[in-house]
């Protein structure tokens, strides 16, 4: 089964932070996991496995299909809508 945002989505886009999860660090917080990167708007959020699963509630709110990771070395993208992963 093919994902039309998955195809549609940009490979990459410039991230607003390198810092880390942007939710987080505007806590004071710094005990993400690991990092994602919104491919529609280009938000830094932590995964499902950090303490406050960003990149998950930012789909909630936005409707942003699709993130990849932000990890070095990683170049997969997730789909929310569809939950497939490329």
């Amino acid at each position: 089964m093919s994902c039309q945002h998955l195809d549609e989505a940009p490979a990459d886009v410039e991230p607003l932070s390198t810092e880390g999860c942007m939710p987080c660090l505007a806590a004071g917080e710094r005990d993400w996991v690991h990092l994602r990167l919104c491919l529609e708007c280009g938000l830094v959020a932590c995964c499902d496995s950090s303490p406050r699963r960003h990149a998950t509630a930012h789909f909630g709110e936005e409707r942003h299909p699709v993130m990849r990771s932000f990890e070095p070395g990683e170049t997969w993208r997730w789909c929310f809508l569809d939950e497939q992963l490329a």
